[in-house]
């Protein structure tokens, strides 16, 4: 069974994002996905706080299990490496690119914030800066939108998979 994702989003969620999150969740508009137990994995964020800020990362990892295997991922120096391949393989660049737009049509269909307006999230769309931010993506999009966070998602399979739950 694959992640699900809806927009709903219940007293419940929020008191397990909170316990997730080790704070209260700010601007959540949805979940993104779930993991197969049920519970948040990924949340929807809005492009503009309560608070009036900023925020670009609409697709925000919150189960401790995967960012934990993301973290080690990222520690591993992998980003770099994805970085330079954006430059070397034509259709990595192209996908990366895609998930680029994607992700912006998916944040402005929230609304509209000036002051992102362009910007992604991830180093999207000319490097890897952000891997806990492509795999949100990849697990809210599904298969085949974020090449990046795909990628990210198979190199950590030995430790967390969003086909078996863990929390």
């Amino acid at each position: 069974m694959a992640p699900t994702s809806d927009t709903t989003v219940t007293d419940q969620d929020l008191a397990v994002l909170a316990e997730q999150l080790g704070r209260p969740p700010r601007g959540v508009v949805g979940i993104a996905a779930r993991c197969v137990c049920g519970r948040p994995l990924v949340v929807r964020t809005a492009p503009r706080l309560d608070d009036g800020t900023p925020f670009p990362t609409t697709y925000y990892l919150t189960c401790p299990p995967a960012v934990a295997a993301v973290s080690t991922l990222e520690a591993s120096g992998v980003m770099k490496e994805m970085t330079a391949r954006l430059a070397d393989d034509e259709e990595l660049a192209a996908g990366h690119r895609r998930a680029h737009e994607a992700y912006l049509a998916d944040r402005e269909a929230l609304g509209h914030v000036e002051e992102i307006a362009g910007i992604s999230a991830g180093g999207m769309p000319t490097r890897v800066k952000c891997l806990h931010v492509l795999v949100g993506h990849a697990l809210a999009a599904g298969p085949g939108v974020n090449p990046v966070g795909d990628e990210a998602l198979a190199l950590i399979s030995d430790e967390w998979r969003p086909d078996r739950c863990t929390c």
